[in-house]
């Protein structure tokens, strides 16, 4: 069966589009709203923090069922229906409950489209980067439309303009073929012993001290450039100009994998995602600066999230994959980004945006330490 190549791009696209949309703006809609920085870390925590669940759980239930794309078109279709809710004004107590209740479905689905597309691709793996790529355009197109728009609208609009985006993303797995993996009659190997790993639990950790690095941007990037008075037009630009370093890098990604060695090039993409945040950082006040970090995007996110891919395929297999998919984003995504959101919500106004970025460094330095010392040398070798 041929891939549908078409179809799979636009899921990551209105997938990646929403979360353009929500990344850069979303804490300032929150701002807007009235709410303080610590009650802003606390709702990025709850969008994070159902990654910790929501993925595992359904992800066990894929690989028990086999069906991963109907599990994904009703978690898509409860995320519209429970986002919904957000047009509508709401207070503290029920803004944190309709964000933990979309969160839990929005959260469920990636792990588990990325299972269907590894399916699809079947030994083909090397052509990932070439499907996840339009998510970030997605991502890109998103940015900067809503930034423009944002600088003649009221930011009240905002809800509606993500609620469209998660309409589109659910009507494209609907167009998309069922897949399953080959069965096997036994699996191969248990669970239990993949995680038992050393270089599985090397992988996991790293993944969790980068996703505790990426916090403070996630979370306060948008605010962070608006109090050295940046307008929304150019905090797009800087979100989209990142986004685009990792297009360029998805394009590419097929050479590097082919060249070196998963292992060689997660520990480059850690020295330079220290290097980016520490530019982030101190460099705030100058534009070349910010424009410099934001190309590093391409190894902070774009080089380590394809890496990790890789590795869930490798280690887990076909028998484990959405449960290995699920793993990966729990906890990373997961708990790293709900670690992540909140020291830096609760440390953002009591010890600064410096101290914030800085400790997000120095996650990206031990994690450059766990690999070296720990990620197995022998089996991660360069992909033909």
């Amino acid at each position: 069966m041929p891939i549908p190549y078409c179809r799979l791009s636009g899921y990551y696209f209105f997938y990646f589009a929403t979360l353009g949309a929500l990344l850069p703006y979303w804490n300032l809609y929150l701002q807007h709203c009235g709410f303080n920085a610590v009650q802003i870390g606390e709702f990025s925590a709850l969008i994070v923090g159902t990654r910790i669940i929501s993925p595992n759980l359904v992800g066990f239930i894929a690989d028990k069922t086999g069906k991963n794309l109907a599990i994904i078109r009703l978690a898509s279709l409860y995320t519209v229906l429970i986002f919904s809710y957000f047009l509508f004004p709401q207070p503290y107590i029920w803004f944190a409950v309709i964000t933990a209740g979309f969160s839990l479905f929005w959260n469920a689905s990636l792990p588990q489209f990325e299972a269907v597309t590894l399916f699809h691709l079947k030994d083909q793996t090397h052509r990932y980067s070439q499907i996840r790529l339009w998510g970030s355009v997605g991502f890109v197109i998103a940015v900067l439309g809503i930034g423009r728009l944002l600088d003649s609208q009221p930011i009240s609009r905002l809800p509606t303009l993500i609620t469209l985006l998660l309409i589109g993303s659910w009507f494209t797995t609907l167009v998309t073929p069922e897949v399953r993996a080959i069965k096997q009659q036994t699996a191969a190997i248990g669970l239990m012993k993949i995680l038992k790993k050393p270089e599985v639990m090397a992988f996991l950790a790293v993944n969790v001290l980068l996703q505790i690095s990426h916090g403070p941007y996630y979370v306060f990037y948008s605010i962070y450039l608006n109090e050295h008075h940046y307008n929304s037009t150019l905090t797009g630009f800087l979100w989209a100009l990142g986004v685009c370093a990792e297009i360029v890098l998805f394009m590419g990604m097929r050479y590097f994998l082919k060249h070196f060695s998963l292992r060689t090039l997660l520990l480059l993409s850690l020295l330079l995602s220290a290097i980016r945040w520490l530019m982030v950082s101190w460099g705030v006040d100058y534009l070349v600066i910010l424009v410099v970090a934001q190309l590093l995007h391409a190894a902070s996110f774009g080089s380590t999230h394809v890496i990790a891919i890789n590795l869930v395929h490798r280690y887990f297999g076909d028998q484990h994959q959405g449960k290995g998919q699920a793993l990966y984003s729990s906890a990373s995504f997961g708990l790293g980004g709900t670690i992540g959101s909140l020291y830096s919500g609760h440390y953002w106004n009591a010890l600064g945006p410096h101290f914030v970025y800085t400790v997000a460094a120095l996650c990206c330095v031990c994690a450059f330490v766990v690999t070296y010392l720990w990620l197995e040398r022998e089996n991660n070798h360069a992909l033909s």
